[in-house]
């Protein structure tokens, strides 16, 4: 087997090229009723073409670079088959009631008693336990809901990202509720800074850009 230096270890290339996950396709046995629920959710529909043998419908969550596709003729999966596709949110109960109202049928918040494991579990399987996680600890609180044909969907609340999986010189909020809760959370944190300081902060922008870019990049935060 050939290898490529440099590849594979898990660390970043500065001379690979980029892949960016454009489209996930999903099975659905009825496209327009599938058409119905996605718009419901509120995503942004991009396309819905017909040739003579196929549709393709897509459709794209808000702020995300990924987008989704489904129709005839597109996949030889079944439908219903699609599960643990996972939705990053900044704050899931929002996110949660948000869709909620829109008549979506959204399971409880729930985390893992340990780990994450079981969130790909049955919702009645031993681990999962009522409500975000404490402190709503990064990567651990999340929420579940199907499609009409039970391809399943898991949001998943992320405020903090694992080092790395951030570039620190393009720092960007993929909406505006997820740059108000990073503000929010730099406010806290300068908060506790000027009480041990003593004193007020005039730098408090550079503070707190400083934070917000430490924070997306998973790097140590100032103090």
């Amino acid at each position: 087997m050939s290898t490529i230096e440099g590849r594979g270890s898990g660390t970043a290339d500065a001379g690979r090229d980029d892949m960016k996950l454009e489209v996930v396709v999903i099975p659905v046995s009825d496209v327009d009723r599938a058409k119905d629920f996605y718009g419901r959710l509120g995503w942004r529909l991009d396309a819905d073409r017909t040739g003579d043998d196929f549709r393709l419908v897509q459709f794209t969550p808000p702020s995300s670079g990924c987008s989704v596709q489904f129709g005839t003729n597109l996949t030889a999966a079944e439908p219903g088959s699609v599960q643990h596709l996972h939705l990053i949110v900044s704050d899931i109960e929002a996110t949660r009631d948000q869709l909620v109202s829109r008549g979506v049928r959204v399971s409880e918040v729930f985390h893992c008693a340990t780990g994450t494991i079981c969130r790909f579990r049955d919702a009645d399987a031993d681990g999962r336990v009522s409500g975000p996680a404490p402190d709503h600890t990064s990567y651990a609180s999340f929420a579940s809901f199907s499609d009409p044909d039970g391809n399943g969907w898991l949001f998943q609340e992320v405020t903090t990202r694992l080092p790395g999986r951030i570039d620190p010189a393009a720092t960007s909020f993929g909406s505006a509720g997820d740059l108000a809760s990073a503000l929010r959370r730099a406010a806290a944190a300068h908060g506790e800074h000027e009480k041990r300081t003593g004193k007020a902060d005039p730098d408090w922008p550079g503070w707190y850009a400083d934070y917000m870019v430490r924070e997306q990049a998973g790097a140590e935060l100032p103090w």
